[in-house]
């Protein structure tokens, strides 16, 4: 077997991308604050959120960049190693599929967002940077998290359509696994429930 070659590679670094995404980097963040489990609490979503919420802005931070930076390392490896943009999205959808359903914690894990930014900055930068103002512009507009959420990653494909298209299938596969992630989030949208900042 060439363990060097791109097939090899491929099947490595999706591995290595749904492990390191499998981390729910909340868990670590809130013992190191002294906060309760983010599981127990609020919404029960361990994410940058939902830390916030129980924490403040340090923690929430904090995990924002660690659960971004598990979606851009293994993209950014899959593009050094000059692989090729269908596999970078692969290592992409990996790494976003362990935050979801994460090996280490039963598969019972986060809504992916975070993981997604950064494995769009590093596949899809334009696109990813569009999105990112999208979602300021709805949280600044009505400071709901999940709505935020929802709108800018309804956008991700006709934008990476209309940019760097060859990120497309990403982007649709992206906004189907986010949505139902946030389908219990769209319930309470339209009864008027949805948790706000």
């Amino acid at each position: 077997m060439d363990l060097t070659s791109p097939a090899v590679a491929t099947v490595a670094l999706c591995t290595l991308a749904y492990l390191f995404g499998s981390v729910l980097f909340a868990l670590p963040v809130c013992r190191l604050w002294k906060l309760p489990d983010p599981r127990a609490l609020g919404s029960g979503n361990p994410g940058a959120t939902n830390v916030y919420r129980n924490g403040g802005w340090a923690p929430a931070l904090v995990t924002l960049a660690l659960d971004a930076f598990k979606g851009w390392l293994p993209v950014w490896i899959a593009h050094v190693a000059g692989l090729s943009v269908m596999v970078q999205a692969m290592v992409a959808l990996c790494a976003v599929t362990g935050h979801m359903i994460p090996l280490f914690y039963r598969f019972k894990g986060g809504k992916g967002v975070a993981t997604a930014l950064g494995a769009g900055l590093a596949l899809a930068p334009v696109t990813t940077l569009i999105m990112a103002a999208i979602w300021a512009g709805v949280m600044w507009r009505w400071r709901i998290s999940a709505l935020a959420s929802l709108v800018a990653i309804a956008f991700g494909p006709l934008i990476s359509a209309l940019i760097e298209p060859e990120t497309l299938p990403l982007f649709g596969l992206l906004t189907i696994l986010i949505v139902v992630r946030h389908r219990n989030n769209l319930i309470r949208l339209a009864q008027g429930r949805e948790a706000g900042f």
